[in-house]
């Protein structure tokens, strides 16, 4: 899978620079293996668009805490968030880098996301509710399938298609184009997020500063997501940071 990502991300950013939207890319592989295994190797062949650097022997810091370990190295304009378990567009790098160029007040772009079928994941939110997040996540399917429409409000299904959107409240850490001096200037993630919000946490401090958009041209097939199948420990961490976001940012029942 992350041989598929890191080759898909190469060719998108090549049909990018070809276009003239960028000039060269550097790739940060951050391994939150264990420290004491050897990192994760890439086939030096997949990328070509600049320098890699693999960060590795930190152990499982979290995923905020671990995409934080960039700053200071960063020399790009635009900073890419990206999960191990996407795959990229051929022109979605293009896509985003041009959303960006073409409005200023733009911060962050966020992707059209769709699943290994080519179904469409609704990634954009609108702020949560305690509610919400327990249908989503917890509900059995006849009482999802009773409050769709509550679910599909969240899910911002009325305004997210094929037009450019901007102004989205919550945008997802699964892929993230970010103007590298917002990122920094923000300090990156809040490190108190081992795993889940952290992206919703940024989306709201950043969004004082810049708007958030949505670009359907920069399409990404992302393979992972439901924290609630993958067991105990990640209901806990769901739990746990869902409570320190509801706490800084508001708590909504409803």
């Amino acid at each position: 899978m992350l041989e598929r990502c890191v080759r898909s991300l190469a060719l998108s950013v090549e049909r990018a620079r070809t276009a003239g939207f960028a000039s060269e890319a550097d790739l940060f592989l951050v391994d939150n293996g264990p420290a004491s295994e050897p990192p994760s190797r890439l086939d030096p062949g997949l990328w070509g668009c600049g320098s890699v650097r693999v960060l590795h022997g930190h152990g499982n810091v979290g995923y905020g805490k671990a995409n934080n370990l960039v700053l200071g190295s960063l020399r790009s304009d635009v900073h890419v968030v990206m999960n191990p378990d996407v795959e990229v567009d051929p022109d979605a790098v293009r896509a985003a880098l041009a959303a960006l160029a073409a409005h200023r007040d733009v911060g962050l772009i966020a992707p059209a996301v769709y699943d290994a079928s080519g179904e469409r994941q609704y990634l954009c939110k609108r702020y949560p509710s305690v509610w919400v997040l327990f249908l989503r996540s917890f509900a059995p399917a006849f009482l999802r399938r009773r409050f769709h429409e509550t679910l599909d409000r969240y899910e911002m299904r009325d305004a997210i298609a094929e037009r450019f959107v901007a102004g989205i409240p919550l945008a997802s850490g699964c892929f993230m184009a970010i103007r590298t001096p917002l990122f920094e200037s923000l300090g990156g993630f809040d490190a108190r997020y081992f795993m889940y919000f952290e992206d919703y946490d940024l989306s709201l401090r950043l969004a004082p500063h810049a708007a958030l958009a949505y670009a359907p041209d920069a399409r990404i097939v992302h393979h992972g997501g439901g924290a609630s199948s993958k067991g105990w420990r990640h209901v806990a961490w769901f739990l746990g940071s869902a409570w320190r976001f509801f706490s800084r940012h508001g708590w909504r029942l409803a």
